[in-house]
């Protein structure tokens, strides 16, 4: 059975030893630097028609290693096993032995259907076969293939070695164990799998080729600089920077003529893209002015395009709407998903736009249903059924799972769905991918209230909604520490009935290093919870100790340890079972605490501290140890929160946060 997390699923196969790369231009060693950072182990081989250009693609995976190591990503001993076990050849031949072949050539498909003969004619049957096409279909290309079950496209975005996204085509003949298998190995190695029908161009690339399509047709009334001035409300990079820096004109000409050949002259390429190489543009971060008429002009035109795009890939169950939203986001550069600007805008306007879009471009697709269908579906959060036992999973990949309020929304609305079904047992909760449970809480609206003790002490009360629901819950809910768990992120953990953790997974409290302290329940939940560990979470709370997953274990604090995911959910689903009617565990009267000794203002990293926060947390944990309830105690913790968002401390760190660099708290109290 497909499951939404991909983790969940029991591999097919083994991981691969022997990995083949075609095509050793551009994107193809991106292709196999990823794999060799994620699976240092495997062999590398790169293939092409072109030893200068093998020698290149080389050096190029030597050159990224070697910048990883002086950035401090990653240790000399991980970058010399990246780098070893890399060959390049001209003579197929050599891939006789591969588990894995993946295409990365020029989009031409005759091309790579005499590739596809002379890879099938080496490897053995079982051996997986991919495609990294950008648009022509699974079926076409391996039309002439004998084994067509272990194959099928699989669509990185550049650069391929940073770019989490990857489409995984499900066409009709591919064995659906291939799919599967393809979506845990991306997952397990760091990528997002985004699983889509095979259409011409798939799902994404029908988003971005068109978004620039439409870009060039409107040059007849703007210039380039002024349409990306105005994109830049929505992307990262406007249309024509980011085709500039990918040489993308000659591929939007193909790939929009395809469409057009496919579905309609309305998707025939601007003619501009064959007499123009670079584009006179304005880089991320600057604008020019454009006259309103024109400016309005520009967004109606480019929300027009995203939207019919849009709606038409989900009409046609090209692709699946959170995965259109995540994939616009992390692949393409979109602010905000598609399906969240529509959500945004409003019906009446969304409609609006689409409108002037069907009148400028007579055949554009238009919804097919009415729009509040296409909002209909958990943006967040991927819920699958093991037993009886609702697993939740938290998924935003591009903050590695952080809270934020739409995610705490969607989990409580998960919980209270099903937690009067009696056919539920209970729930677990757990982080996408294989590096964290949740790593921490967006700042979200905070910076905005740092000087303003009650807004942000009800700021604290809100972000606690989750966290009081699963105090009162009567069925269990068990957090699976999948990797790091993170302010926000612990303090979820803390609160649900049971915790079990990767031996991997480890938990931190680095609020105090941001000059505030942690204030949905880290420094009263501990305390009641877990008195034999106070020592502990006293350092986690004043110094930013991290605690390692066995030490939690051996505190009490983590009540089963896995060495990979089945055996984490095992443990999971096994707690869940032992927890049944049994109370949240979290004390609820006046509590005995364990002295707070004197200590100095420096975190465990060496990083100084300011003494003012320190000193507004621990007097905290001492009022919330002392409170009479829980309620009272959590009070506590939540004006501790205003007050520290009231100090100077607060505004370094925050602003330090923002602007990507070190805080400096040697100018605050």
């Amino acid at each position: 059975m497909t499951t939404a997390n991909p983790l969940l699923q029991t591999p097919a196969r083994p991981l691969p030893k022997h990995v083949a790369i075609i095509g050793a231009g551009t994107i193809g060693p991106d292709i196999g630097y990823y794999l060799k950072s994620a699976l240092p182990d495997i062999r590398l081989t790169l293939v092409d028609v072109n030893q200068t250009a093998i020698d290149k693609a080389l050096q190029r995976c030597q050159d990224y290693a070697k910048k990883a190591v002086a950035k401090g990503k990653m240790s000399e001993r991980h970058a010399a096993a990246v780098t070893a076990n890399i060959g390049g050849t001209l003579d197929y031949a050599q891939l006789a032995d591969c588990d894995w072949v993946i295409e990365a050539a020029t989009e031409n498909l005759a091309l790579k259907r005499r590739i596809f003969a002379q890879v099938e004619s080496v490897v053995s049957p079982e051996a997986l076969i991919t495609s990294n096409t950008s648009s022509l279909p699974a079926a076409r290309i391996f039309a002439e293939l004998k084994h067509k079950a272990r194959a099928t496209v699989t669509h990185f975005f550049a650069p391929a070695w940073r770019n989490p996204a990857v489409e995984v085509i499900a066409w009709e003949q591919t064995d659906p164990a291939v799919v599967d298998y393809l979506r845990w190995l991306f997952c397990a190695t760091g990528k997002v799998p985004l699983v889509t029908a095979d259409a011409v161009c798939f799902m994404l690339d029908r988003i971005f080729d068109n978004w620039c399509n439409e870009a060039a047709l409107l040059l007849e009334r703007a210039t380039a600089a002024e349409i990306d001035s105005v994109a830049a409300e929505f992307v990262h990079a406007g249309p024509f920077f980011v085709l500039n820096l990918a040489r993308g004109n000659p591929i939007i000409t193909e790939t929009n003529t395809l469409q057009a050949e496919e579905e309609g002259a309305h998707y025939t390429p601007a003619p501009i893209f064959r007499s123009v190489d670079t584009w006179v543009t304005v880089p991320p971060g600057k604008k020019v002015d454009v006259a309103a008429e024109t400016k309005a002009a520009i967004r109606d035109r480019l929300l027009g395009i995203l939207f019919a795009q849009s709606v038409d890939i989900l009409d046609r169950a090209i692709g699946e709407p959170a995965d259109l939203d995540l994939g616009c986001r992390t692949a393409l550069g979109f602010k905000k998903g598609p399906l969240e600007l529509m959500r945004d805008l409003g019906d009446a306007e969304t409609q609006r736009i689409l409108d002037r879009l069907k009148a400028e471009r007579p055949g554009m697709p238009m919804p097919k249903q009415p729009l509040a269908a296409y909002q209909d579906f958990w943006r967040h959060v991927l819920v699958d059924d093991m037993d009886g036992i609702k697993l939740i999973t938290l998924r935003r990949p591009e903050a590695m799972n952080a809270l934020h309020d739409e995610l705490t929304d969607e989990v409580l609305a998960v919980i209270r769905k099903f937690e009067a079904d009696p056919a539920v047992k209970g729930f677990v909760l757990t982080g996408y991918g294989a590096r964290a449970f949740c790593a921490g809480a967006d700042i979200g609206r905070f910076p905005a209230m740092l000087g303003d003790a009650a807004a942000a002490t009800q700021y604290a009360r809100d972000c606690s909604r989750l966290l009081v629901h699963l105090d009162a819950m009567k069925k269990p809910v068990v957090a699976a520490l999948n990797g790091m768990a993170l302010g926000g992120g612990l303090e979820l953990a803390m609160r649900c009935h049971g915790i079990v953790a990767l031996n991997s997974a480890w938990m931190q409290l680095p609020e105090i290093t941001l000059g505030i302290v942690p204030g949905i329940g880290a420094m009263v939940v501990p305390y009641r919870r877990w008195p034999q560990a106070a020592e502990a979470f006293h350092g986690m709370l004043r110094r930013a100790e991290r605690l390692a997953a066995a030490q939690a274990h051996g505190l009490g604090v983590v009540d089963a340890l896995a060495e990979d995911i089945p055996g984490l959910m095992a443990q999971a689903m096994a707690r869940v079972e032992a927890l049944a009617g049994k109370p949240s565990g979290i004390a609820q009267n006046a509590i005995s605490l364990a002295s707070l000794e004197p200590i100095e203002p420096v975190a465990a990293s060496g990083q100084p501290l300011s003494r003012e926060v320190m000193g507004i947390l621990e007097q905290a944990v001492r009022d919330a140890a002392a409170a009479g309830t829980l309620d009272k105690a959590l009070e506590a913790g939540y004006r501790a929160f205003g007050a520290s968002a009231c100090t100077a401390a607060a505004r370094e760190g925050i602003g330090a946060f923002q602007e990507g660099r070190k805080p400096d708290f040697s100018s605050t109290p």
